[in-house]
């Protein structure tokens, strides 16, 4: 191992996960925001609607990312759409983890019992109360474990990134080790990198998982 290796290489493995985690968040809140409204979608059957949310999911969960990006990349220019490699990057991110996204919101709606519906319904409370302060909150503790698992995901899921020019992480490794062989440091250091990236966010998601479900169930 040599460590001179590392300390020349560490500035631009520094640039490089610091632009993976830019784009990996972005995407990650665009997945959020597009799995609650066709988790929502689907979970009220909206007409029509229901359906192209249903053929998203199908189409997203079930084709690769490195595809997709492919696509975005590659395709969307060949009909005039250009995009830049950052935001085809966080867009792919963001389609492909609103898929799972709302799935796993889609799952905790469905999974409040309706008695909890009705008991509000008993009580004289509206339905727009019922969902905001019943089935809510109820459905967000359930649906924790599912969404921080597939943050996590989705963080590691930046390592295709590579395929489209984009100087995240793994490209930087491989670059550095078509140029210079020094094999074991680049991939020692990618390693550390993506632990570094990835261990505080599983570390945290596990405490804020055993909180939510303590609050909510006593468990």
């Amino acid at each position: 191992m040599n460590f001179g290796v590392i300390a020349e290489y560490m500035p631009l493995y520094t640039e490089a996960f610091f632009l993976t985690i830019k784009i990996g968040w972005i995407g990650i809140a665009i997945s959020f925001v597009l799995g609650i409204a066709v988790a929502f979608i689907m979970h009220f059957k909206i007409p029509v609607l229901s359906a192209i949310s249903k053929a998203y999911i199908e189409l997203f969960r079930n084709t690769p990312l490195l595809i997709q990006l492919f696509f975005l990349y590659f395709g969307l220019p060949k009909i005039g759409i250009n995009i830049s490699a950052e935001v085809c990057g966080a867009l792919g991110l963001g389609l492909l983890g609103g898929s799972y996204m709302a799935e796993t919101i889609r799952s905790g709606l469905d999974a409040v019992p309706k008695s909890q519906t009705e008991s509000g319904k008993a009580l004289g409370m509206k339905p727009l109360l019922i969902f905001k302060d019943i089935i809510l909150p109820q459905a967000f503790a359930t649906s924790v474990p599912g969404l921080l698992a597939n943050i996590i995901f989705l963080l590691k899921e930046t390592s295709v990134f590579s395929a489209i020019s984009l100087m995240d992480l793994m490209f930087t490794a491989k670059d550095l080790i078509g140029l210079y062989y020094n094999t074991t440091e680049c991939l020692v250091m990618l390693v550390i990198f993506y632990i570094i990236m990835l261990l505080p966010v599983s570390l945290i998601g596990s405490r804020v998982e055993k909180r939510v479900r303590y609050k909510m169930f006593g468990a």
